[in-house]
């Protein structure tokens, strides 16, 4: 479906606005208007790069509206930056990861799913998804309780506690306060996250009776970026079919609205169209 991707809000967190962009199917001239379930996805160290962004697009054409936000809002000096695939970028972007509080990241899920319930395009209905760290804090956003379904794409720092300033987060500890269901995607040749540190995550949620479902693929880490030498088209294909599967699942159809707009609402964050 035709999607629209002009869209970004600037969401008011304790630790200062983020930057949030809207990806969502675009109205049909002549249709009813309708609503969607809603999907937070978070991104990897780069913040919102092109991938994510066709990442975010594909979701939204099969019938999402998506939020993704500038995980690092509270970092970097300005909205809108965009960390460089190179070695500096990497670097800049780990450093981010371990100065950011702990409490920033959980504090941004909440907003980014307040802000899709509310969303004049959205049936209210939530599921998140991320890659790389971005797995990471899609885990943590699983915890909250009207997440109904949740995507890990080879989730960092989670078998480690290595997330967040101090580099011990509490993940492990909180995983019995996931509800939803939820799919674990790995790589096997993954360096970030070894055998070991994905065997602690699966037997962490399996205690904590959690629904879920895990994949290991002969993938290396970011198998899923459609730039540079490890993306695997193929193996991508197949993963974003397992995530779309389990979305419309759980989160449920799409509804019509009784209105006749998709326009913001009167209360709320304002949402821009550039």
């Amino acid at each position: 479906m035709i999607i629209t991707d002009t869209e970004h809000a600037d969401l008011a967190t304790p630790f200062g606005p983020m930057r949030t962009y809207v990806f969502r199917p675009a109205p049909v001239p002549g249709q009813p208007l309708r609503k969607y379930p809603g999907i937070v996805l978070f991104s990897e160290i780069f913040q919102v790069t092109g991938p994510i962004r066709r990442t975010a697009a594909m979701f939204a054409g099969h019938g999402f509206v998506v939020a993704v936000p500038e995980v690092f809002h509270d970092q970097e000096a300005a909205s809108g930056v965009v960390i460089p695939y190179d070695t500096a970028g990497a670097e800049r972007g780990n450093k981010h990861k371990i100065t950011k509080e702990l409490a920033s990241y959980d504090a941004d899920a909440r907003a980014c799913l307040d802000f899709l319930k509310a969303h004049p395009a959205c049936t209210g209905r939530l599921g998140v998804a991320g890659i790389c760290i971005g797995g990471h804090l899609s885990f943590r956003a699983a915890m909250n309780p009207d997440v109904e379904a949740g995507v890990c794409f080879y989730a960092t720092d989670i078998h480690k506690r290595g997330l967040g300033k101090g580099t011990n987060d509490n993940s492990l500890d909180r995983v019995k306060e996931i509800k939803g269901e939820m799919l674990m995607i790995w790589g096997e040749q993954d360096p970030h996250i070894p055998r070991e540190g994905r065997r602690l995550v699966y037997d962490a949620i399996t205690d904590a009776g959690v629904t879920f479902t895990w994949h290991e693929f002969n993938g290396q880490h970011a198998f899923l970026r459609d730039e540079g030498a490890r993306y695997d088209p193929e193996l991508a294909r197949t993963c974003y079919a397992l995530a779309i599967d389990l979305f419309r699942r759980t989160l449920g159809p799409t509804t019509l609205t009784t209105t006749g707009s998709t326009g913001p609402q009167s209360s709320g964050p304002v949402i821009t169209t550039h």
